[in-house]
């Protein structure tokens, strides 16, 4: 992205606004495409956050360099201020960066993108596809590097998905974790099982603020959910309810917005491949007011 570009980000992100709130946590939408920014139904919504997952090695990738300067630059254009959360190397998936190794990458990424001031160091910790797995106290220095070196950022300290063992990695991960203050969590148990436990778990061991960073209803998931795009529209019931559950719960990231064609093994779209209106969308309009 040229230097040009930057500075047009850094200055329009003076400006965002955090319109699109539901039940007083603000609304970002997720997508990996950049081509969301222009679809007419997601510009209709006026959200004004939304949240992109990109390898913490982006920039020494070329491909995946190009794919996050488009998304970053669409973003600014339709004046939405982004949240990267940061995973596995796409090149070397299994790698497991030292933290020497994490901090150069990060740091390439500070100098590339100045403008991106809310970051979330690993994206599902405590998932098992990530090198953090059963290792809460190196996801907590991942989170030290990032709050060393971004001051003023809004970090996200801590991203986990709601399963067996959560409460057991958030204690791990405080005793190495530095002051922090944001907690993410991707519920889709307790919003696609209309349960409330996993969201008050963490309620529970955690101090500071509560942001949902993905969460969604899903449409199909291999054979646990078998499509149907009205019981996602239920599950997105429940998703902003569980925002009513404490004045901590600050945000709500929904993913995502683009679904997939039939038989794919997982989609949480609120509008079709194509982009056709689903009825989880009109749940989404709905609450926002639009």
């Amino acid at each position: 992205m040229s230097k040009a570009i930057c500075i047009v980000i850094a200055a329009a992100s003076m400006f965002f606004t955090s319109v699109g709130a539901a039940n007083g946590a603000t609304v970002g939408i997720a997508d990996q495409s950049p081509a969301m920014f222009t679809d007419p139904s997601f510009t209709k919504l006026g959200v004004k956050l939304s949240r992109l997952i990109v390898p913490y090695d982006v920039v020494g990738q070329p491909n995946d360099r190009a794919q996050t300067d488009q998304w970053i630059a669409a973003a600014q254009k339709a004046g939405v201020a982004p949240l990267i959360s940061f995973e596995h190397s796409r090149a070397q998936p299994k790698k497991r960066p030292s933290v020497a190794e994490y901090t150069a990458a990060f740091k390439a990424f500070r100098q590339r993108y100045p403008s991106v001031t809310t970051i979330s160091p690993f994206n599902e910790a405590n998932h098992q596809t990530q090198p953090t797995y059963h290792r809460p106290r190196l996801a907590a220095q991942y989170y030290n590097a990032v709050r060393a070196n971004c001051p003023g950022c809004k970090i996200v300290a801590l991203d986990v998905l709601d399963q067996g063992g959560m409460v057991e990695y958030v204690k791990a991960f405080k005793r190495t974790a530095k002051k922090p203050r944001i907690w993410g969590l991707h519920n889709y148990r307790d919003t696609n099982r209309f349960r409330t436990s996993g969201t008050k778990a963490l309620l529970k061991v955690t101090k500071g603020q509560i942001w949902f960073t993905e969460t969604g209803g899903i449409v199909s998931f291999s054979k646990a959910f078998r499509y149907n795009e009205k019981r996602a529209a239920r599950a997105l019931k429940q998703m902003f309810k569980l925002t009513r559950l404490s004045k901590r719960i600050k945000r709500l990231y929904i993913y995502a917005w683009f679904g997939e064609p039939r038989g794919a093994r997982f989609d949480a779209g609120l509008v079709g491949p194509n982009g056709q209106q689903r009825p989880g969308y009109l749940v989404v309009k709905k609450k926002l007011g639009r």
